[in-house]
């Protein structure tokens, strides 16, 4: 008996997949090309072992961002610490704050005497001040030492006119001070407008600036040196002794460092 030849299934067109679904049959994968070779890696294989020539980059890689990740830690650290040192002292500030009630001390001009000043002639004058300052420590637990080293100018506008300082003392809670200092300068020499203006003046402004470095006792403490910074407006009504203080006005400050 002859051999029937049953003629081959024709490959599917494009878009075309032979099997049955029905079946449990899939498409198979279409073959590759001629002269086409595929290589399969290891998943693992591709992530974990780099090419020899990139190896060195990688290395480096590495490295960055262990240094960064220890420099972002370092930093973390740094900002926690000094976030725990400003709440403490916020603290501490607030502690002292309600255990001492601490108040501004209040200083006024209480004297102030001129002589030497002679606006007739064109030569420079040495001109002198005795100035009264009264200072008033209100505070109950507190006291103020007042250091060596302070300062103490009158001004005509902007012409300094002299200068001295106040003496060292030690002022307890509540208390107040009266403190009289000599000032002094010498060849102070005038320009003609200031001269016929001073002359020309029913009363007579100056400006007293004083600067007195301080160390406040809280209990058995003292603190840092503080500079205390006092700024008067006195108006007297002659340039002779004695003077009589027309009007006065302080105001004061304080550096805290």
């Amino acid at each position: 008996m002859a051999e029937r030849v049953y003629p081959a299934d024709s490959p599917p067109e494009s878009g075309q997949f032979s099997g049955n679904f029905s079946s449990g049959e899939f498409p198979r994968k279409p073959a590759p090309p001629p002269s086409t070779y595929v290589i399969q890696v290891p998943k693992d294989q591709i992530y974990r072992i780099p090419p020899p020539e990139n190896a060195h980059r990688l290395q480096y890689l590495s490295r960055k961002k262990v240094n960064r990740s220890r420099c972002r830690c370092c930093i973390c650290s740094v900002l926690a610490t000094l976030f725990i040192v400003l709440v403490l002292a916020g603290i501490s500030l607030a502690v002292l704050y309600l255990v001492f009630h601490p108040e501004a001390p209040r200083y006024s001009v209480e004297g102030f005497s001129v002589s030497g000043i002679n606006l007739t002639s064109s030569s420079p004058i040495s001109p002198k001040f005795n100035v009264t300052v009264r200072s008033r420590n209100g505070n109950g637990k507190i006291g103020i030492y007042y250091e060596k080293g302070s300062s103490v100018d009158v001004f005509y506008n902007d012409v300094d006119l002299c200068n001295g300082a106040l003496p060292a003392f030690y002022q307890p809670p509540n208390n107040v001070t009266v403190v009289k200092t000599a000032l002094t300068g010498s060849t102070i020499q005038l320009t003609t407008a200031t001269r016929k203006e001073m002359r020309n003046e029913k009363t007579l402004p100056f400006k007293l600036k004083i600067r007195a470095p301080v160390k406040i006792k809280l209990g058995s403490v003292k603190t840092w040196t503080l500079t205390v910074k006092v700024n008067c407006d006195v108006t007297v009504d002659k340039l002779t002794a004695p003077s009589r203080i027309v009007s006065r006005k302080c105001s004061h400050d304080v550096d805290l460092w």
